[in-house]
C-alpha cells in the first residue's frame, strides 16, 4: 500500500507533459541567460572586477596547477587539448562549414557570417586585448594598462582570453550555421550546443591548469565571446536574405 502512492507519484513526475514544461523552463532560462543585455552586463561586471580590488584573487589563484599535481599530463594538455580552441583548428572548421552550407543553400550568407565572426574576433576582442593591456601571468602583475602589445608583445594582452573567446565565438558560430542553414534535427542542434559548451570548458580549464591566464581572463573571454556571437546572430536574423 505504501508502494502504490509512490508509483503513482513517479508516474506524475515522469509525465511527458511535465517533462516538456521543465524543458521549456530550462530553455527559457538559458535564452534569458544568453540574451544580449545579460551578457553585456556580465561582461562589464567581470571586467570591472578584473580591474578592481577583486583582482587580488587572480593573483592568489594563479599557479601552474597541472605542473604541480600531474606533470605527466602537461604535454597532452598543452599540445592536444589546448589547440582545439586555437585558430589553426577552429578557423578551418568554421570555413569548411560555411562553404559547404553556402553551396547547399546557394547563398553567400553563411560565408558572410563566418567572415563577420572572424572580424568580430580580431577587431572586437583583439581591440579589447590591446586597449586593456593586461600583462600575462608570467609577469606577476594582474593590473590593466601595465602591459601592451608594442612593449611586451603577446604577453602584454592577456584580457580577455583569446582561446576562451574563440571557443564560444567560433564554435558557437559553427553550431549556429548548421542549425540555421543546415537541415538537421533538434537533437543534433542540442548535441552541437553541448559540444560548444564542452570545448569552451576545456579551453578555460586547460589555460587555468597550465597557468597561462588569470581566472578573470578566462571568464571574461567566455562572456565576451558569447556577447559577440549573440550580436552577430541577432544581425543575421534581422537582415533579410535577398534570395527570399
Amino acid at each position: 500500500m505504501v508502494a502504490e502512492p509512490y508509483i503513482e507519484s513517479e508516474k506524475l513526475i515522469s509525465n511527458p507533459s511535465d517533462r516538456s514544461q521543465w524543458t521549456e523552463r530550462a530553455q527559457g532560462l538559458l535564452s534569458w541567460a544568453t540574451s544580449i543585455w545579460v551578457l553585456a552586463i556580465a561582461c562589464i561586471v567581470v571586467t570591472l572586477a578584473a580591474a578592481g580590488p577583486p583582482r587580488v584573487w587572480d593573483y592568489k589563484l594563479n599557479r601552474r596547477w597541472l605542473y604541480l599535481f600531474e606533470p605527466d599530463l602537461v604535454w597532452f594538455v598543452q599540445h592536444i587539448l589546448d589547440p582545439i580552441a586555437g585558430q589553426a583548428v577552429c578557423l578551418p572548421v568554421l570555413a569548411i562549414t560555411a562553404i559547404v552550407l553556402a553551396r547547399k543553400r546557394r547563398s553567400w550568407r553563411p560565408i558572410v557570417f563566418a567572415i563577420a565572426v572572424e572580424a568580430a574576433f580580431y577587431l572586437g576582442i583583439g581591440s579589447l586585448k590591446v586597449l586593456l593591456a593586461r600583462p600575462a601571468t608570467t609577469l606577476h602583475d594582474p593590473r590593466f594598462f601595465q602591459g601592451g602589445l608594442i612593449d611586451i608583445g603577446g604577453r602584454g594582452i592577456s584580457y580577455p582570453s583569446g582561446h576562451a573567446a574563440e571557443a564560444v565565438l567560433i564554435y558557437g558560430a559553427v553550431a549556429y550555421l548548421i542549425a540555421r542553414y543546415g537541415k538537421v534535427s533538434t537533437r543534433t542542434v542540442r548535441l552541437l550546443c553541448w559540444g560548444v559548451a564542452a570545448v569552451s570548458v576545456n579551453s578555460a580549464v586547460v589555460s587555468f591548469a597550465l597557468g597561462w591566464h588569470w581566472a578573470t581572463d578566462l571568464i571574461g573571454g567566455l562572456l565576451i565571446g558569447g556577447f559577440f556571437l549573440r550580436l552577430l546572430i541577432i544581425a543575421d536574423r534581422r537582415i533579410p536574405d535577398p534570395r527570399t
